[in-house]
């Protein structure tokens, strides 16, 4: 199949925009160029004009299906384990200190993030003291976040990143292993809240101690970069923290004054005005 021409995408976007309220102008065109060539494949519906003239007729189905395949899902649980390790080390103590933290997972895909992040807390034994705001553009990757079923052939890989962290329990404390499926334990859903949001268009809602926003911004073009990274600034508290992807950084962003570098290899950086 050929590469959609600007025009072409450009039509797709405008739809988008205009009947789902989808701001996607700002993703980088050579992603949303291969993503929508797969979608069109994959659903066999192979000409973009076909898909487009779906979309207006309003199949929010076809839509929420679409959205998914252009959003980026790839996640597991305590992935790239240095950097749980680091929060391990150098954030979690401090945010101790508080009487209440706040977290934005942003971004939060399918919810391995965010429960590893809830894992972590509990073991340093300031969860109950926690609340987690986990989100995503995405409704359909929300749902399975919010019912926390992994298939149970993961959890080995699972494991063996949570021991790297340098967690010492059993991690089969944390789920219960019924026919094919690791559920996750309740007690850390009483923590999280799952919620739309989209980085694009909407505000801020809350102040943190600590923002998590791992590998989703390399899938955008530099000027929706900076907007995100101004929304992330205005969400946090003086002294809370930034967490960003292993290839994403702040090093060339307008707003890397504000911070101080916690650990450059695994991108956490903190307010510091």
């Amino acid at each position: 199949m050929k590469d959609l021409t600007d025009e072409e995408l450009n039509e797709l976007l405008s739809c988008i925009k205009l009947y789902y309220d989808y701001d996607l102008s700002g993703y980088a065109r050579a992603s949303l160029t291969r993503r929508v060539n797969r979608f069109l494949i994959n659903t066999n519906i192979q000409k973009l004009p076909f898909l487009i003239e779906k979309l207006r007729s309003g199949d929010q189905n076809l839509f929420d299906h679409f959205l998914s395949e252009l959003t980026v899902n790839v996640t597991e649980m305590f992935r790239d384990p240095s950097f749980y390790k680091a929060l391990r080390e150098h954030v979690i103590p401090k945010l101790n200190t508080y009487p209440h933290i706040k977290i934005w997972d942003a971004g939060c895909s399918t919810g391995e993030e965010t429960y590893s992040l809830a894992i972590l807390l509990k073991e340093e034994k300031v969860l109950k003291k926690s609340k987690i705001y986990a989100t995503d553009i995405n409704n359909r990757v929300l749902y399975t976040a919010k019912e926390g079923i992994y298939p149970l052939h993961l959890i080995q890989d699972y494991s063996k990143n949570y021991q790297k962290t340098g967690g010492s329990n059993d991690f089969a404390d944390y789920y219960l292993a019924k026919y094919n499926n690791a559920i996750i334990d309740s007690e850390f859903k009483e923590n999280i809240i799952f919620a739309n949001h989209n980085l694009v268009s909407d505000s801020t809602f809350n102040e943190f101690n600590l923002i998590v926003c791992r590998n989703v911004m390399i899938y955008f073009q530099r000027e929706l970069q900076e907007k995100v990274l101004q929304l992330f600034l205005n969400s946090l508290c003086m002294y809370g923290y930034l967490a960003l992807g292993s290839k994403e950084s702040l090093s060339l962003s307008k707003v890397r004054d504000h911070f101080e570098v916690v650990d450059a290899k695994d991108k956490i950086y903190r307010r510091i005005k």
